[in-house]
Parts: structure tokens; sequence; C-alpha cells
């Protein structure tokens, strides 16, 4: 298949995550600092009579081709029909957007071979709260519900994540239930960051709120921050999203690969990868396209 007919999804990681308030319709109010780093899933398509959707890769296994599946759900806002392929390699459930990029992605790859216009904002954000910043794909600060997106005053520094999952998922609406309180102080302004060491820096000035409440529900969270942190080089360690996904983060390529393979040798059940953040907007074939 022409490489114009594949689209990156790549994993979101929220360095940061701020749970300042609730509506009255129940829904959390946040203020997050996110980044996607250079690993995640590829949607293709191809037109077809009907749309369609198979889904291959690493993670296949986890899910099913059921008519509530995100790409599906975004590839119906879209005109035309096509026969989709999900190649899956970024865990279900995990706190990093997985199914939110898919949708995004799905998005995306459908409006450049129809050279349609994305759906209304109100319809991306129906399609569940990551989607936006998703298909914004590059670094913001994601406020509200998830349909604030602010761009940066200052780019990021090169850095490198090192992502760990330990196989086992949590409930976002059980962590949100568990929350010990939902009136937090939002994130601090961000500030001309030299290196990845200062940013590690302000990110530990930051919190992620619904941290606490999910390593109380899945306490193994707290072993895999304890299994970066102990690795060389590694600046910080947080949990991702609504977990269980974590994230140590790193100056050089080098240190985060050596770390992810130490993590893979000692506990081969968990998916772990390293790669880059990207400090500005995702390419649409992903890294080395």
């Amino acid at each position: 298949m022409a490489t114009d007919a594949v689209e990156f999804a790549p994993a979101k990681v929220n360095l940061a995550l701020h749970v300042t308030g609730r509506r009255a319709d129940g829904y959390h109010l946040l203020d997050s600092l996110v980044v996607f780093a250079g690993v995640g899933d590829r949607v293709s398509a191809e037109q077809a009579a009907d749309l369609s959707l198979t889904i291959t890769g690493p993670q296949s296994a986890a899910l099913t081709v059921a008519d509530d599946n995100l790409v599906l759900r975004a590839a119906r806002l879209m005109p035309g029909a096509f026969r989709l392929t999900l190649d899956k390699h970024l865990p279900v459930a995990s706190g990093i957007g997985g199914g939110s990029a898919d949708a995004a992605a799905t998005l995306r790859l459908i409006a450049r071979l129809s050279g349609h216009p994305l759906p209304p904002a109100a319809e991306v954000l129906r399609l569940g709260a990551d989607v936006p910043v998703c298909l914004a794909g590059q670094p913001v600060r994601m406020t509200g519900i998830g349909e604030g997106l602010h761009p940066l005053t200052h780019p990021l520094p090169p850095a490198w994540l090192v992502l760990v999952n330990p196989g086992q998922a949590v409930s976002t609406p059980e962590v949100f239930r568990a929350l010990d309180r939902r009136d937090n102080a939002p994130m601090q302004a961000l500030p001309r960051l030299r290196d990845a060491a200062e940013l590690a820096a302000w990110v530990a000035m930051q919190r992620n709120d619904m941290e606490p409440a999910a390593t109380r529900l899945l306490p193994v969270i707290a072993e895999v921050r304890r299994a970066l942190s102990s690795q060389p080089g590694c600046l910080l360690s947080r949990m991702s999203g609504s977990g269980a996904t974590c994230f140590g983060l790193f100056a050089d390529p080098l240190s985060a690969n050596a770390a992810a393979r130490a993590i893979s040798a000692a506990r081969p059940g968990w998916w772990v990868a390293d790669a880059p953040v990207f400090s500005g907007k995702v390419s649409h074939g992903g890294p080395g396209v």
C-alpha cells in the first residue's frame, strides 16, 4: 500500500495531569501537558464498497471488531467507505490514549484520502476526551474536558521516554471515583526549558492527580515506577493518564534504550518501549517516514 494511505497513531503521554474541578454534568476538568512519543499504532486504508476493519499486530488479541470500536466510529463520521487495517502495538486501556490515537489517525487518514474536511470539533470530542488532542498530534496544554488545546509558547527540548505497562488495566471511571479531591491547583506556566533535565525539574513540580488513586486500586503501578526510577539516566518517573502505563524521562536515546532493555529482561511479561518525545507535529507516516 502507498505510504500516503498509512497514518501513524502515536502514544499520548500526560507529563502532568491536574484535576481542577468537576462540572455539573459529572465531567472532570483537567489541566495537562500532553506530548506524543515515537511509538504507536498505524491505520491503513483502501477505498472499498463497504466499511470494514481488520486488526493485526502484537496487541491485536486485546481488541475485537465490534460496532463500538473507535476506528469504526471515527470512520463513520467521514464520507465514503474504506477497508481499514489497524496495526495494533500499544496496549489497550493503558493511559496512553491508544484508542483515541487510532480514532484520530483514522480521521486524518480519511480526510487526506478523500479530500473532505474533518468533522466538527463537537463530534470529535464525542468520540472521547483524548481524541481532540490526538487529532492535533503535537505538544499542547490541554484543559477543560479535553476540548481546550493551547499550543506551547516555547518548544520542548529534546527528550526520550521509556514507557512501561505491567499488563494490568485500571478502570478510568474507578480512578475518578477514588480521587482524594477534585479541586486541585492548575499547572504552573511552562517556561523556556534548555534541556531534558530542566524539563524533568519542571514536570517534578507538577502532578498527576490520578496517580495516588490509581496506585491504590492497582499497587503494581508503584512497582513500575520504581523499576523506571532505578535505571541509570532516568530523570523522573510518573504515571501517564489514568494508568497503568508509567514513563521514565531521559536525556538521551542510549540511556533510554538501555533502560528499556534492562526492564524488559527483568520483567518479560511487561510491555516496554523507548521512544523520542516529538517536539512538533507528528508526521503522518510516523518515525522515519
